[in-house]
């Protein structure tokens, strides 16, 4: 591995961090706002609403790229971005003050949407999201979430491939889907070429030569260029001449939505930590949700791009369980299966 390659596995480990932090912290305060966006966080049937809106946001999108209404996809995203941002704020000042730097938020990304503006609104989204999701997903539906979706993640990815043409629509509009991890100092997402003139790669953990590719869901592609649907694999790029890595920012919200699940809803006792509400198996959730992004991380440095969440989502579910068992939460009640069976 290069160095270059070892700082930027560094700072999208940091960014994960933070969206996994901030949705903590966000948590008590979510909570106690009301937040909470379904009325029995323990139905199953959560999870399964969640992943059919998933799907059909997809073929939305598919749709719009198609027939070109990709300015509508941008604007929606963007719109989000500051929507999400404004839950963020208004847990530290009040809503109407929130509005500002969420306004501020929407405004950078359409002006000037460079890879440091599109990183901080995709990690207030990140935090903002997880820790919404995360109150209003019991123990039970946030296990389900993240076992579909890994299972989701697999099959778009060495399935049908239909993230590919996914991929290709929303390369080009510098929306906060992706977290940008430059690899040198003077790397510019805005300089860069066009993504769709010179793609080395597509997915949420691609390598460039200064290009932007990206995946608008949560999910990684093997390296291809599309043309008229057909994916046609080109040559890797050489490890030290990458600028930058992309990963999909559903793969950094995705399992930190079972942290604060854990959270929120684990019998488990909480841990002195400062300023968290945090217990032992959100603890090791974290910690399993890391080890499986070096994992990831090394086989994308190596030139190996594969799908992110069955190895993100796999380490956040085992760090969990072997949390929860080693504060001595019974599994069926870590499960969230105490008021089923």
């Amino acid at each position: 591995m290069f160095p270059r390659e070892y700082r930027g596995v560094a700072f999208v480990v940091g960014l994960f961090l933070v969206v996994q932090i901030g949705a903590l912290a966000l948590v008590p305060e979510f909570a106690e706002s009301g937040y909470q966006a379904v009325e029995n966080p323990d139905n199953p049937a959560n999870s399964v609403l969640y992943v059919v809106a998933i799907v059909a946001m997809t073929g939305v999108m598919l749709a719009a790229f198609r027939y070109d209404f990709d300015w509508a996809i941008r604007l929606l995203i963007v719109g989000t971005s500051a929507w999400l941002s404004w839950y963020v704020f208004s847990a530290l000042v009040s809503p109407l003050a929130a509005a500002v730097p969420a306004i501020a938020v929407a405004v950078g990304l359409l002006l000037y949407p460079e890879w440091y503006v599109i990183d901080t609104a995709g990690v207030l989204m990140g935090a903002g999201a997880a820790g919404l999701f995360g109150i209003s997903f019991g123990l039970l539906p946030a296990l389900i979430l993240l076992a579909v979706l890994a299972v989701y993640d697999a099959i778009s990815v060495y399935g049908t491939e239909h993230m590919l043409s996914l991929a290709e629509g929303v390369m080009d509009l510098n929306i906060p889907v992706v977290l940008v991890i430059p690899l040198s100092l003077s790397y510019s997402l805005l300089d860069g070429e066009s993504a769709s003139e010179e793609a080395s790669g597509v997915g949420e953990e691609a390598e460039t030569d200064g290009e932007a590719e990206t995946d608008g869901e949560p999910d990684s592609g093997s390296d291809a260029d599309i043309d008229d649907g057909e994916s046609v694999a080109p040559e890797p790029a050489e490890p030290g001449d990458r600028d930058a890595f992309f990963i999909g920012l559903g793969d950094a919200v995705i399992p930190t939505v079972l942290i604060a699940s854990a959270a929120t809803f684990s019998p488990a006792a909480d841990l002195a930590v400062p300023l968290l509400g945090v217990n032992l198996p959100a603890l090791l959730a974290m910690v399993g949700t890391l080890a499986g992004l070096l994992v990831l991380m090394r086989w994308v440095i190596q030139g190996r791009p594969h799908a992110g969440l069955p190895l993100l989502n796999g380490g956040a579910i085992g760090g969990y369980l072997i949390g929860s068992l080693a504060a001595g939460v019974p599994l069926i009640e870590a499960l969230g299966l105490a008021g089923i069976l």
